[in-house]
């Protein structure tokens, strides 16, 4: 059973930064594609990023593309959401989540999930 464990959230400033860092706990999890989800109070969880099990794919919401980089470390199971001029908007519980499936920008494509982390955001 694959379990991941978010870290790094927290409070920032609008225009600041904030990096999240993932920690997979299965020896397998390098053959995963691992992903971030945000889901803001009273909102539906929605696709921030993903990157595939080698890490030579990314993909990215447009309200996050630019501002955000998703990255990978197989060697340590982890994977990093580096997050930059972060915005009030931004602010919601983080998730990661793992998938076997080449491709997943979608919440029911991912089969493992962290429990998430809290970012807020103050203009």
């Amino acid at each position: 059973q694959l379990q991941l464990d978010e870290s790094g959230g927290g409070l920032a400033q609008a225009g600041g930064s904030l990096t999240l860092s993932c920690a997979a706990s299965a020896r397998t999890a390098y053959r995963y594609g691992l992903g971030w989800f945000r889901q803001a109070p009273g909102q539906e969880r929605e696709f921030v990023a993903a990157i595939s099990w080698s890490g030579g794919s990314t993909w990215y919401s447009k309200s996050v593309k630019g501002r955000f980089t998703i990255s990978k470390d197989n060697a340590a199971d982890t994977v990093y959401l580096q997050m930059n001029n972060l915005k009030p908007e931004d602010t919601a519980v983080y998730y990661c989540a793992a998938t076997k499936d080449p491709v997943a920008t979608e919440v029911g494509d991912y089969e493992h999930w962290g429990r998430g982390t809290q970012v807020t955001v103050s203009s």
